[in-house]
């Protein structure tokens, strides 16, 4: 099955069947959202509900039934079952619900995510915000998408950085910590959010940098990172290569996100 996924993204088949399966994950999640269903506490006491179960369960049966035996690294199944001791050289990573404890508060900013990593690199990613129904991608031929559920993709890119270049922290870092983050990479100002929004807030040009110093794990960047280099920006690592993938553990460590 491995030439039809070749086959598809080549074509963008592959990247209009990713969009419908996270936009449909999506619509598997609203439910849940503020209505107070129960919340688990995980082994690293990161919660999980019954969202980010069923979102997993429906994302992962509908890639193995288009692209059976494809390796698939998924947050609450590698939870359950370990993580897997090495990656294939095509493999998909999910999350099926990124910004787990903000969607608990009832918030807004969670996300379904969904990337294709071939040769340690994001080669095509899908990001869905359920409660504002957004989907951002990898365009098929080039560059990046979004859209309105149902609605027209249209052509995003990055922005050049204006002269008040405004950077996205997570809300885990202090006021102080962020003010010294957001300075480093030249910008004056900062804003908190969470999830992989970060990046595709960058991707649409509205912000410039996402400074990261702790650990995340390779699902929570990888679909975001597919999108944001598309759209013409750039995922670093601390020594400035590239983010790559595949990494022992499936961990990141300290990384930049910056548009133009």
């Amino acid at each position: 099955m491995t030439e039809q996924l070749t086959a598809d993204l080549a074509s963008g088949a592959l990247l209009d069947a990713l969009s419908e399966i996270a936009e449909a994950a999506s619509h598997v999640i609203l439910p849940y959202w503020r209505a107070g269903g129960a919340v688990f506490t995980k082994a690293d006491d990161s919660p999980v509900t019954l969202a980010d179960q069923a979102a997993e369960q429906l994302i992962l049966s509908r890639l193995e039934a288009l692209y059976p035996g494809v390796q698939a690294v998924a947050e609450e199944q590698s939870e359950a079952e370990g993580k897997p001791d090495q990656a294939a050289e095509r493999f998909w990573l999910i999350d099926p619900l990124d910004g787990t404890r903000g969607f608990v508060q009832g918030k807004e900013s969670f996300t379904v995510n969904i990337a294709l990593i071939e040769g340690q690199r994001p080669v095509a990613g899908v990001v869905s915000a359920p409660a504002t129904a957004t989907t951002w991608r990898t365009a098929p031929g080039g560059g990046a998408q979004m859209r309105r559920f149902g609605e027209t993709w249209r052509t995003i890119r990055v922005r050049n950085r204006p002269d008040e270049g405004v950077a996205l922290l997570s809300h885990s870092v202090t006021d102080e910590e962020a003010a010294r983050l957001a300075a480093r990479y030249g910008c004056n100002r900062w804003q908190g959010t969470d999830s992989s929004l970060k990046f595709c807030l960058i991707a649409e040009g509205r912000f410039d940098a996402y400074p990261r110093t702790g650990p995340t794990s390779e699902w929570d960047t990888a679909a975001g990172q597919a999108v944001l280099e598309a759209a013409g920006g750039r995922v670093l690592a601390a020594d400035g290569s590239p983010l790559l993938y595949a990494k022992p553990g499936f961990l990141n460590g300290p990384f930049v996100a910056l548009g133009g």
